[in-house]
């Protein structure tokens, strides 16, 4: 009996070795992109902020044409922004494509919220590249949005890719990114 239980014992150590050495190989393995648009600075440094924590690569998602700003004044009816979030198809240009998006497996998207949701370059990022296979998880900044509304847009615009709960980075702490960042693990 004794012997039966020393083996069992072994066993379970050899077992347990196995799947702690898969779990590091998987994260090993795990390239990690922050892509992110900011318009005004704030969603730069949220995004900056993640990349440190998350040990990834950044990206700006870079408008062709700049956004002055006259571009973003919400008021105006006939705002460049305004305009764009008006009409569900536009795809404002964007410039510096990722030549190696392939060899993400998981890319964190950024944003600031506009009219609740994402501003319509994000459509245009998402459209630019193949993002199967891949776990997306977005993230925003906002003075007074939360991210629900551009989680279910996103989700329902690209219902074939594998989205993680995302979330608002309005001062988050080190702390806070750090632990969100594993749970996405």
């Amino acid at each position: 009996m004794k012997k039966i239980m020393m083996m069992l014992a072994a066993l379970l150590a050899v077992s347990l070795n196995a799947c702690s050495q898969k779990k590091t190989e998987t994260m090993k393995e795990q390239k990690v992109l922050v892509a992110y648009f900011s318009a005004t600075g704030t969603t730069k440094g949220a995004a900056q902020q993640l990349a440190e924590v998350a040990g990834a690569d950044l990206h700006e998602i870079k408008p062709e044409q700049p956004y002055t700003d006259a571009d973003l004044d919400w008021n105006d009816k006939q705002s460049r922004s305004t305009i764009e979030m008006q009409n569900k198809h536009s795809r404002p240009a964007i410039t510096a494509k990722l030549p190696n998006m392939q060899e993400y497996n998981v890319v964190y998207v950024g944003f600031p919220i506009w009219w609740y949701t994402c501003p319509t370059i994000i459509n245009t990022f998402m459209e630019a590249y193949d993002f199967q296979g891949k776990t997306i998880i977005p993230f925003a900044t906002s003075g007074g949005s939360n991210i629900k509304k551009a989680c279910a847009d996103l989700k329902a615009a690209y219902p074939k890719l594998n989205w993680k709960e995302g979330k608002l980075l309005n001062r988050a702490s080190k702390a806070e990114l750090q632990k969100w960042v594993e749970a996405n693990r």
